[in-house]
């Protein structure tokens, strides 16, 4: 059964914190869902025009005539080229349900991120809702750039494919979502049920599309059915494989630890690019996880929600006093700063205020535990504004307590002369 678009909508709403209360205006128990969903813009009939064409230099290369069906060596072959083309990128956001928007992308990009996933878009809500640009946006700087879609239609999926592909250079299929309502909507991880429909998925996009297919997947309990399942997908036409290191029911990244093992394993039986998602916690994990791997780039997702300046190096707190002994110093930068710049670009490139929403309680969480006040003030305001906002951050710098970002010290290895 299809999920239906009043049990997505209920599913994207609960992003936000339950707790949504306020400071200075009449005073809810919930900030209201339907104002939360307006773009954070006075012109709501911008949203017609969301997509900001890249340049024609942007455009992705081509993989040939659509219906036609290549060999395995060339697709291979071309599944690498496009990659190199790309400048093979290391550092990448990984999708993530209304929070790896257009401005979150580019602050990430910012900070050294090379590459990112749009969040999930649901296929068929895409190809008939009006509003779909409010969910996706893009624009010439946000590349490389992987538009990924849930779906178990392959008529669908091709038909919403259609519509990203001129401004994507992958159109990726969500393989592993483990939610409750990827299990009712029959999709995302609960495909690995129905491997004969996750093939013609995968072979319909890339015998049709003239942007190369990408896939995100969970492993298996079983190595050999991971191998397996990753094999029919590169033979299937997909031209690069994301693995994130747990299975279906390991759901708490917390609780459980990602397989970097199974991610090796996948990365030496296939002949594409293949990229890593779990266990990164700062650059180092990137690294260790690259070179124990073998990996291209690796994905992360919780760690740049609280820090979008993972991948330049920056710590919290709380990984910086993990490794005291390492040197780590303030970095000059602090997770305010990062909510005033993400701010700014949100005026720039407007998005839904829930998505606003959820990344300013993510992005200021280490504040708000010195400052509660302050976050139950966010959390009562039933209209959101910019100035507002900005003012919040104001406030947290005023009442003092700032918690900085920290990176390493860098060491002088310069000895004195006599």
């Amino acid at each position: 059964m299809k999920p239906s678009s009043l049990s997505l909508l209920k599913f994207l709403r609960t992003q936000d914190s339950p707790l949504l209360r306020i400071r200075t205006m009449t005073i809810t128990s919930n900030p209201s869902p339907v104002r939360d969903d307006l773009l954070c813009s006075d012109q709501q009939q911008q949203s017609d025009a969301q997509i900001e064409k890249p340049l024609e230099a942007a455009a992705p290369a081509s993989l040939g005539a659509p219906g036609r069906v290549l060999s395995i060596d060339t697709r291979v072959e071309q599944a690498w080229a496009h990659w190199k083309k790309l400048g093979r990128p290391k550092y990448i956001v990984a999708p993530m349900v209304d929070n790896s928007e257009l401005p979150f992308r580019l602050l990430c990009q910012k900070y050294g991120a090379q590459a990112a996933y749009t969040p999930m878009l649901h296929s068929r809500i895409f190809t008939e809702t009006d509003n779909r640009n409010k969910e996706f946006t893009t624009c010439e700087e946000d590349r490389p750039l992987f538009v990924q879609f849930c779906a178990n239609d392959p008529d669908t999926l091709l038909e919403a494919a259609k519509k990203v592909a001129p401004y994507c250079d992958y159109v990726d299929i969500n393989l592993g979502c483990p939610q409750r309502i990827a299990r009712r909507g029959n999709y995302g991880a609960f495909l690995m049920d129905n491997l004969p429909l996750v093939k013609s998925l995968v072979e319909k996009l890339a015998q049709n599309l003239t942007v190369p297919v990408s896939c995100k997947i969970r492993i298996f309990p079983n190595l050999q059915d991971t191998l397996n399942y990753a094999k029919m997908l590169e033979d299937a036409g997909c031209s690069l494989l994301a693995v994130h290191g747990r299975t279906r029911d390991e759901k708490d990244g917390k609780k459980f630890r990602a397989d970097w093992g199974a991610i090796k394993e996948v990365r030496n039986a296939l002949r594409i690019p293949v990229l890593a998602n779990g266990n990164v916690r700062c650059i180092e994990d990137v690294e260790d996880c690259i070179k124990e791997t073998g990996v291209e780039g690796v994905l992360s997702a919780e760690t740049l929600l609280e820090n979008p300046a993972v991948f330049a190096g920056f710590r919290t707190a709380e990984w910086a006093k993990d490794n005291e002994g390492e040197g780590y110093v303030d970095g000059g930068l602090d997770q305010g700063d990062l909510v005033v710049e993400y701010l700014k670009l949100c005026e720039k490139h407007p998005v839904p205020w829930r998505m606003i929403r959820s990344h300013v309680h993510k992005m200021l969480g280490d504040w708000f535990r010195v400052h509660p006040q302050v976050r139950e003030q966010l959390n009562a305001q039933n209209i959101l504004t910019f100035e507002f906002l900005y003012g919040l951050v104001d406030q947290l710098k005023e009442l003092g307590g700032r918690v900085p970002l920290y990176k390493k010290r860098k060491i002088d290895t310069l000895q004195e002369s006599p």
